[in-house]
């Protein structure tokens, strides 16, 4: 079955849409990747997209025309793909925008609730295309109590697991979410969490004082000095000190975050703020290794991938927080997986899984009390 999987994550810059190949069931299926594209949003659609996303308020009236926007922008990326690559697909896996996601249960109408909400209208998507759609994928793991996410580990499992080397497979997007998978590990022995803030300080950190969306190739942060007093300070927050299974979002380290951020590092250069905001980053994922993960120094090598795989000096700062535990740090990319597609090829896989009924989710790594099949079916 070929399968199209599509993300658009935190960092709310675009549209990734993979072409997989699925072939087999559950844990044994073979997974080929035919082409992957990439789609940046429209600056309006961008410029709405982060605003509505933890926000205070919101025009209910705008959030339901976004839904319905980001359904025909979903359904472009996917015909624009098919028809570069004269191909054709079976199913489509959609995780949608994700505007607000709440893995902690909170007080709520008298009630207790964790909450997620990922937009983009699946039956538009599936009239556009002709083809059935799977979205919506985070809830039925928090019905189960888990977090909801991360959901990606079903792929690191599948593609990075080894009999006798220890993995570790961290993202690095808005948000940096890692998966650790010891030598020969059973699917239950699997780590995976949120480590904190990927490029979504970073990015915001431009915008504010260089009008700029991101820190191509890193070359700010290569200008600057990182302020290691401030990131010291930052990682001292509740949420690097709690225990996984834990997740992170524009809630924890979107605009509020941001303006403690730079209150922080005072009257120091700019190009030194872009600096320790990278270095956060490295810090926090260096820390998450220390912390939280049984037999650290058994891990040999990190696989990095999204768009902070694109950063050198991100990555030549995640090497030298490493270098004592003797990590190397690689990209998935040098193991045929392109550095932006994983996301996209992830719900690609996951949503295959759910057309065949089998379960997704890796309960120990999203806390869920049991395996569950992920997703909504929205037929053509």
């Amino acid at each position: 079955m070929i399968v199209a999987g599509i993300m658009s994550g935190t960092s709310a810059d675009g549209i990734n849409v993979a072409l997989v190949q699925c072939v087999g069931r559950g844990l044994k299926t073979r997974v080929k990747l035919i082409a992957h594209e990439e789609y940046p949003y429209p600056s309006v659609v961008r410029h709405a997209v982060l605003a509505m996303m933890n926000a205070a308020a919101a025009s209910v009236a705008d959030l339901a025309r976004l839904n319905f926007v980001l359904g025909e922008l979903y359904a472009d990326a996917v015909l624009a793909t098919l028809k570069k690559h004269n191909s054709r697909c079976d199913l489509i896996g959609c995780h949608g925008q994700t505007l607000y996601h709440q893995g902690e249960a909170k007080s709520f109408l008298g009630r207790k609730v964790a909450v997620t909400w990922q937009t983009g209208e699946s039956a538009i998507l599936a009239a556009r295309t002709g083809v059935p759609v799977v979205s919506d994928f985070r809830p039925a793991d928090m019905a189960a109590g888990g977090k909801g996410a991360p959901l990606v580990p079903y792929l690191d499992i599948l593609l990075f697991g080894r009999p006798r080397l220890g993995r570790i497979v961290q993202n690095i997007g808005g948000i940096g979410n890692m998966t650790a998978i010891p030598a020969g590990a059973k699917h239950s022995q699997v780590v995976a969490f949120d480590t904190g803030p990927g490029n979504m300080v970073i990015d915001a950190v431009m915008q504010q004082l260089y009008s700029r969306p991101y820190d191509k190739d890193g070359a700010i942060a290569a200008e600057g000095t990182p302020d290691l007093e401030v990131a010291r300070a930052v990682l001292r927050r509740p949420f690097f000190r709690r225990k996984p299974p834990k997740t992170a979002g524009r809630e924890e380290f979107g605009r509020e975050f941001v303006a403690h951020f730079i209150e922080l590092c005072g009257s120091i250069p700019k190009q030194d703020i872009v600096a320790t905001a990278t270095v956060v980053t490295a810090m926090s994922i260096r820390r998450a290794i220390e912390n939280f993960l049984d037999k650290p120094h058994t891990y040999r090598e990190i696989l990095v991938s999204g768009g902070g795989a694109k950063n050198p000096t991100l990555l030549r700062m995640l090497g030298e927080e490493l270098e004592n535990l003797k990590v190397k740090v690689r990209t998935t990319a040098e193991f045929g997986m392109p550095i932006e597609a994983k996301e996209a090829v992830a719900f690609a896989v996951m949503a295959y899984q759910t057309w065949r009924r089998q379960p997704s989710n890796v309960p120990s790594a999203t806390g869920a009390s049991r395996p569950a099949i992920l997703g909504k079916i929205t037929y053509a």
